[in-house]
């Protein structure tokens, strides 16, 4: 029984007389590396998921083939559900710049037309299922342009169409029942059917969920009154219980349609749709003769001001101009990837023979130190879902070659400190103090620039900002805290002695 205690046991005692009680220096030393190193491994995993995942597999068979063993619960996979995000520039696509006409818009309205165009833009493109839409406002000068990245579209034609046509904005009535049960008989079993038919037309997302995928309407049957008689929506608030509310006002042509429609319909639900999917269900309380409606319901305030944006911008609030358009080919776009990560991979490779050569072995360990702020810096752009761009890797790039900066500052220090007579443990810990200030200073700067090209820069340069400014935020924990444990490592081993190891003078 004590030598099955002891096989058990031994690991973990090897691991405790590794790092030494925790209280003392060269422990918590250790225990740091070791953490540093774990983050590394999960997240080279997370970059790079197919070795963890096919151990994993290897491992968790293995194991449930042994009895008491396949009890332990498997080694987890990380899941394929977070690839790089590729811009247009390396995955393909069309880029198309608009520019607006806002001469027949108040000044003031300036801001909120041009959000309502995006809106607009933005729903038309997420129905043809385009893979991450890039749509913004771009101000340059008194100009507004709006900016369509639509990446993996390559017939320019059919994107400008996409973008051009006025979105439908229609008003629709209650299906009939045989015909509501005749439709959702096509794709739907008779027990999906009895199960499924009333949900499906209560529920706007069950009904918007059956268009998408079917492309038929079970639910209502289109009316004449549509978009084009709607002169104007706005937020109004209910007078004796403040809720929120959203008023309707159609021209004469269209108040006389919609007067038609609610008395036929008084006690039912008349649904308005935008591109096809419906965005409200309200239930008509009486006739209405006037053209003035009220859509009432359980809204917050900010559901009903973006219910008027949305149904003002049923057509768009201002016209817009196509004044350029670009098509980036796949083939391209894949040739500008491989050859960015060359010359990236090319360039990594003369840093760290560099470092090695000049550095010894403060080179090596700042080589295994770029190596996590590699792996850790790509799995931030893959969580936070930053688009990768030729720019992006310029900046992501660049911060390789600032994180490399900042330990040549400290190993430069630590130099100096050797050549003033401190020991090992006194130069690393002085050396890093003193090259502290200058990295902060130097980042603080770059960060400070990062930020200023990312407030008023475009998309292209915004990319490069905000991968460069990552990138320096992880080369300082890279540097200062990587580094420095690394270099800690060595305090009380013989390898301290050998100085020729750091390039630096013999005591």
């Amino acid at each position: 029984m004590n030598k099955i205690l002891n096989v058990i046991t031994k690991p973990f005692r090897r691991l405790f007389s590794f790092f030494g009680a925790y209280g003392n220096r060269a422990g918590r030393v250790r225990f740091h590396v070791l953490l540093v190193f774990v983050l590394a491994i999960i997240a080279g995993s997370f970059d790079y998921s197919r070795p963890w995942n096919k151990s994993a597999d290897f491992i968790n068979l293995q194991k449930n083939k042994v009895q008491f063993v396949n009890k332990i619960p498997n080694i987890p996979q990380f899941t394929q559900q977070f690839p790089f995000r590729l811009g247009l520039d390396l995955l393909g696509g069309t880029h198309l710049v608009y520019e607006a006409d806002l001469s027949q818009i108040n000044q003031d309205d300036y801001s909120s037309s041009m959000d309502g165009v995006r809106d607009v833009i933005e729903r038309r493109v997420n129905l043809f299922g385009v893979t991450e839409p890039l749509v913004q406002v771009n101000k340059v000068g008194n100009h507004y342009r709006l900016i369509v990245e639509l990446a993996g579209i390559k017939d320019v034609n059919q994107a400008i169409k996409m973008i051009g046509e006025t979105p439908m904005l229609q008003f629709k009535t209650e299906q009939a029942t045989a015909e509501r049960d005749r439709i959702l008989a096509k794709y739907l079993t008779a027990d999906e059917v009895e199960q499924f038919k009333d949900e499906i037309c209560l529920n706007g997302q069950a009904t918007s969920a059956f268009l998408v995928s079917y492309g038929e309407d079970p639910c209502y049957a289109g009316t004449e009154l549509t978009g084009k008689y709607l002169d104007n929506a706005e937020t109004v608030f209910d007078q004796n219980t403040g809720v929120p509310q959203v008023s309707l006002q159609f021209n004469d042509e269209g108040a006389q349609i919609f007067q038609i429609i609610t008395k036929i319909n008084t006690g039912k639900t008349v649904a308005i749709y935008l591109d096809g999917l419906p965005i409200s269900m309200p239930r008509v309380q009486e006739e209405i003769i006037g053209g003035k409606a009220q859509i009432t319901g359980k809204f917050t305030t900010q559901e009903v001001k973006e219910l008027v944006q949305r149904l003002n911008a049923g057509a768009l609030p201002v016209p817009i101009t196509l004044v350029n358009q670009q098509t980036v080919g796949a083939s391209l776009g894949n040739d500008s990837l491989q050859k960015s990560l060359r010359a990236g991979l090319y360039g990594l490779l003369a840093v760290a023979i560099f470092m090695i050569l000049y550095y010894r072995l403060p080179g090596l360990l700042s080589v295994v130190a770029l190596g996590i702020y590699t792996v850790i810096t790509l799995a931030i752009f893959k969580l936070g879902s930053v688009t990768m761009t030729l720019a992006g890797i310029a900046g992501f790039i660049l911060s390789v070659g600032m994180a490399v900066d900042a330990n040549v500052l400290v190993f430069e220090r630590i130099k100096e400190e050797f050549k003033a007579g401190r020991g090992y443990a006194g130069a690393v810990e002085e050396g890093f103090w003193r090259a502290w200030l200058s990295i902060r200073d130097s980042n603080a700067s770059s960060l400070i620039t990062c930020v200023i090209l990312f407030w008023i820069g475009t998309s292209i340069v915004k990319g490069f900002a905000l991968t460069l400014g990552i990138g320096i935020l992880v080369s300082m924990f890279s540097a200062i805290v990587v580094t420095r444990s690394l270099l800690k490592i060595f305090i009380g081993t013989r390898v301290e002695n050998w100085r020729f190891l750091f390039n630096a003078p013999k005591k």
